[in-house]
């Protein structure tokens, strides 16, 4: 059976993302491919600081916590982002721990969920520009989520419509794969 990974790309204390990547997963579940939330903060990827391009590493890492990274992310046939937006980009943890790696990333289909105070557009727009280099087709389909309109008082509440983007993406993801 295929499997789709849902990589949760914040690594922060108190994150809007944890929420909306459950409730991607939650709509996800039942369907004939397995979706899997990946927490990126779970893995602890380190600074990139070693001599081996990624690309050249032969999926073989020195660093445990980067080899697990590996092992998660090889293990999927395709990836939902769901990235925050920070300073009109992407998270720098994620952004690493993407550079971390090399061939586990190559021709696999990607979508992205976006989230800040006005919805992730540019941070999904760069993710666009960075993922092209693994030859990834990236669906056209995204999701966005304002912290304006989409979270009251902390709690995550997206309006009705956007269960049914989340079911685009799937279906897109899941053809994509066919």
């Amino acid at each position: 059976m295929a499997k789709i990974g849902i990589i949760l790309g914040s690594t922060r204390d108190d994150r809007a993302g944890l929420a909306i990547a459950q409730w991607v997963t939650d709509l996800a579940q039942g369907r004939d491919v397995d979706y899997e939330l990946i927490d990126l903060k779970a893995f602890d990827v380190p600074i990139l600081t070693t001599s081996v391009i990624p690309m050249a590493a032969n999926k073989n890492y020195e660093d445990p916590n980067v080899q697990a990274w590996s092992d998660a992310i090889d293990s999927c046939d395709a990836f939902i982002f769901v990235t925050p937006e920070y300073n009109h980009s992407v998270p720098g943890a994620f952004k690493n721990a993407v550079d971390s790696l090399g061939a586990e990333w190559v021709g696999k289909p990607i979508a992205y969920v976006g989230y800040s105070f006005s919805g992730g557009i540019r941070a999904v727009e760069a993710w666009r520009l960075i993922m092209a280099n693994f030859s990834m087709p990236q669906l056209r389909t995204q999701l966005d989520f304002s912290l304006n309109t989409d979270m009251k008082d902390g709690t995550f509440i997206p309006a009705d419509f956007k269960a049914g983007i989340v079911e685009n993406i799937c279906v897109e993801l899941e053809e994509a794969l066919s």
